[in-house]
């Protein structure tokens, strides 16, 4: 072995040494860093071979590996759009333009100006737009920009009303010549409000007379009008029948109509159904609900496990906007780490395999959850003195082949 041996391989181990300080420095920094995978440095030796009775001294060779398959702790936030993988798979985000496409654990997504969801190193979460079930792809393309202003605040029309309520039995007859029931005549009265077209609010009034009672039966004439115009509307005339035998409990007879069926003014047909309605001992009971709506905007957005991010308007409505899809791969642990702590694929990794979450091996999506980062600062602190004290045993060798390089050269005086 060389003197000039002893000192290469005295460099060798300062610079494994120092390759160790450095990832455990990168973990250190990271430690508060959402989804933030630690680094390690593995050693190995670099042996020459020796002839019989020398030593060519060797040297230290460097690996760094990536604990990418390890999972941090989860940490629960308020914000829905703070996202967390649970199990297996990744996050499919791109740069702004979605011409590169990574994978990443770090899920604290945010609406940009433009409603697009953003990480807080600047990747935009991608996903499928609308309701999707059984996707699979072996690739990180065709997935679109996650955007939750993209709800279109468009008015939906009424078409059905389902009453439930009770006629007053005890209600006087109203006599032949003032039917059908109007404004002006009527045994009992309520309304109805439902949605045009264009998400205007129509009033209906729902005009009710008793018109006769026999045996084990009560008739009754509903005239339903325009509340604006008092009008009648077409189709909104009907009798209807009741059992008031003990069978019949008061209910609407086999042999009577169950519902009537209008046009809301500058709306749609509007099916009011009336089959629930009863006639017992009772006071006047008269109930609607109506389908239909306003437009609204945004309330908020909601994102369940299998990764359906639904917008929840102001009027109650719910719209499915995306689904967020995942992505994995054979080897987590072998895909290559860049800037802004996402990761590309590699022949190393294997080939992704992106899908619905919840399927196909991949894990659940939580809401409102942060994956940490899953460095453990007590091991990071202790490696940190280990390599510390590998770097200054490996500098005494280097000082010692220098010391004793000075001594032959210093033979000749």
């Amino acid at each position: 072995m060389s003197l000039y041996g002893i000192m290469r391989t005295g460099v060798s181990g300062m610079s494994a040494q120092s390759n160790k300080l450095s990832t455990v420095s990168d973990n250190i920094a990271n430690v508060n860093t959402t989804g933030y995978k630690r680094a390690s440095t593995e050693f190995s030796s670099l042996i020459l071979k020796s002839g019989s009775g020398n030593y060519d001294s060797g040297a230290v060779e460097t690996t760094v590996r990536y604990a990418i398959s390890d999972a941090g702790h989860t940490q629960f936030t308020t914000s829905t759009t703070d996202l967390a993988v649970q199990g297996n798979g990744f996050f499919v985000v791109s740069d702004a333009n979605n011409t590169q496409q990574y994978l990443t654990r770090a899920g604290s997504f945010v609406p940009d100006s433009q409603g697009n969801l953003v990480n807080a190193a600047g990747f935009y979460l991608l996903g499928k737009q609308g309701l999707v079930t059984n996707f699979s792809q072996n690739n990180l393309t065709g997935l679109q920009i996650v955007n939750i202003s993209q709800v279109s605040q468009v008015p939906v029309a009424s078409t059905l009303a389902t009453v439930t309520g009770n006629l007053d039995p005890s209600a006087a007859i109203v006599p032949p010549a003032a039917l059908p029931p109007s404004p002006t005549s009527y045994s009992s009265k309520s309304s109805i409000v439902a949605y045009d077209n264009i998400g205007n609010a129509k009033k209906l009034d729902v005009y009710m007379a008793k018109t006769g009672s026999v045996a084990g039966t009560d008739t009754w004439q509903i005239q339903v009008y325009d509340s604006a115009a008092g009008t009648p509307l077409a189709g909104g005339l009907g009798t209807f029948t009741f059992d008031t035998t003990a069978a019949g409990k008061g209910a609407l007879a086999a042999a009577s109509p169950t519902s009537l069926t209008v046009t809301v003014p500058g709306g749609s047909l509007f099916t009011i159904n009336m089959s629930a309605v009863t006639q017992v001992a009772s006071s006047f009971d008269f109930k609607a609900t109506v389908n239909g709506s306003v437009p609204s905007a945004i309330e908020k957005v909601d994102v369940n496990s299998q990764g359906v991010l639904t917008a929840i308007l102001k009027n109650g409505q719910q719209t499915p906007l995306y689904t967020i899809m995942l992505a994995d791969v054979p080897s987590p642990d072998k895909l290559t780490p860049e800037a802004g702590n996402v990761y590309s694929i590699s022949m190393d990794s294997g080939n992704a395999q992106v899908g619905n979450a919840a399927a196909g091996g991949r894990g659940t999506v939580q809401s409102g959850a942060l994956e940490d980062s899953n460095v453990d600062l007590a091991n990071e602190l202790t490696a940190m003195i280990e390599a510390q004290r590998g770097f200054t045993a490996n500098s005494k060798s280097f000082q010692t082949g220098a010391d004793l390089l000075d001594v032959v050269v210093n033979l000749k005086r």
